[in-house]
């Protein structure tokens, strides 16, 4: 049974930090295009970064987030760094191989004094 597990999100305050995980399960994770999106409120989802052989950061995103990945423990992670009312979002991991593509049940992230 394929498997995205996200975990990490939460209430943080403006210029803090968060880190998201996403454990994957029941395919060939190291063979895939690992990408984070997320879906502010009342707007539509967006890129956030992109991991493959190379590492892309959406406009705005590069400098604060960093995404990583671990083949040996099939897990993904994004560090969210100076974090912004704006930031505040439901993010989603992503795993895609040009046929497949799945889809994390998405975390909330809320950037908030």
């Amino acid at each position: 049974q394929v498997q995205l597990m996200e975990s990490g999100g939460g209430l943080v305050q403006p210029g803090g930090s968060l880190r998201h995980s996403c454990l994957a399960s029941g395919f060939t994770f190291s063979t895939y295009v690992i990408e984070w999106y997320r879906q502010p409120p009342g707007k539509e989802r967006e890129l956030v970064a992109r991991e493959s052989h190379w590492t892309n950061y959406a406009n705005g995103m590069k400098g604060r987030f960093t995404i990583s990945r671990d083949n040996a423990k099939n897990t993904v992670y994004l560090q969210m760094n100076s974090l912004r009312p704006e930031d505040t979002a439901v993010y989603y991991c992503n795993a895609k191989n040009g046929v497949k593509d799945y889809w994390g049940q998405g975390t909330q992230v809320t950037v908030s004094s």
